[in-house]
């Protein structure tokens, strides 16, 4: 759930809301256009038919594997599918989040990007679904990782917030921003001096843009969708480094739609118990089985009836 204050809710504010001015604005954990996977892909699909055929996807940080299964599954079972989709980490968030939420809540932006990339190709809708990524991409490296871990173009807020001005002091929710980034009071926005903070603003994107270009050339590349897991390097002790395609599992296209023996454990764990119809983890259907007991009294029963039977004698 997020809570916008009703001391922030301005004239401004209210009418983008469609809330009354000062009313605290309260939006709901769950969305009240659908309940199940499904539902929600038909909510998408909706939703780009209302806007003319408009790019239509969501962003989500990953929490339990089968819930974002289950949103796969839906997609093969509907044929719907987003036309994007942005995988935020945990290590993102605002500074008017909840504490918890930023410290303890949700799947590292390397994890979650990289479980979400490989069911895709797994399911082979990869070609369909444009993926984004967004928690504490800052610097052009940061950039180059996470397309090397699929993603097809990152967000990045942090970086160009400090480039801003933000100290993180995490006051945004109360209004009393010291740096006048995130506040209605006309006298703290002072603090913020438009034309000034524009050009560095500016300045931080045209020099990472510029360190990313730097980055693809050395590598001997033209584009930064030509970076893969075989170009970043990985410190892992203070004696060994590992190649990052040699530290993750690559899925095979189509990999996910037979048996998945040779699958990694989250995908044969996890994959049976979701659902196109929940995001709960739903209990996989087993073959019936004969209780033990069973089998001893058939196993008793099948040798008594070997020793009554006469052997024939030569």
């Amino acid at each position: 759930m997020a809570v916008l204050p009703g001391a922030k809710v301005t004239a401004e504010i209210a009418e983008a809301r469609g809330v009354a001015v000062g009313e605290t604005c309260v939006s709901p954990a769950s969305h009240g256009a659908f309940k199940t996977p499904v539902e929600m892909m038909q909510f998408i699909g909706r939703l780009r038919t209302l806007s003319g055929g408009k790019p239509t996807g969501f962003k989500f940080c990953l929490g339990h594997p089968w819930e974002w299964f289950a949103l796969v599954k839906a997609m093969q079972v509907t044929g719907i599918t987003p036309d994007f989709i942005v995988v935020d980490g945990a290590e993102g968030g605002t500074g008017a989040a909840p504490v918890e939420f930023i410290d303890h809540v949700g799947a590292p932006l390397q994890e979650g990007l990289l479980l979400v990339h490989s069911t895709l190709v797994g399911v082979n809708l990869r070609d369909r679904v444009r993926l984004g990524c967004a928690g504490k991409v800052v610097s052009a490296f940061d950039i180059a990782r996470m397309m090397a871990l699929g993603a097809d173009w990152c967000n990045a807020g942090r970086g160009f917030m400090l480039a801003l001005g933000c100290i993180q002091a995490q006051t945004c929710h109360t209004g009393h921003c010291p740096t006048g980034v995130t506040t209605q009071d006309p006298l703290r926005q002072q603090a913020l001096v438009v034309p000034d903070k524009a050009t560095r603003v500016a300045q931080f994107h045209r020099s990472t843009l510029h360190a990313l270009q730097e980055l693809v050339q050395a590598a001997g590349l033209r584009h930064p969708n030509e970076i893969t897991a075989h170009h970043i390097v990985r410190r892992i002790s203070d004696t060994h480094v590992r190649l990052l395609s040699n530290l993750i599992t690559r899925m095979q296209p189509g990999a996910l739609l037979g048996p998945l023996d040779a699958q990694h454990n989250v995908f044969r764990q996890y994959w049976p118990l979701a659902s196109a119809h929940s995001f709960q983890a739903c209990e996989p259907e087993l073959e019936p089985s004969v209780p033990h007991h069973v089998e001893l009294v058939q196993a008793v029963a099948a040798g008594a009836t070997a020793a009554q039977t006469p052997h024939p004698v030569a």
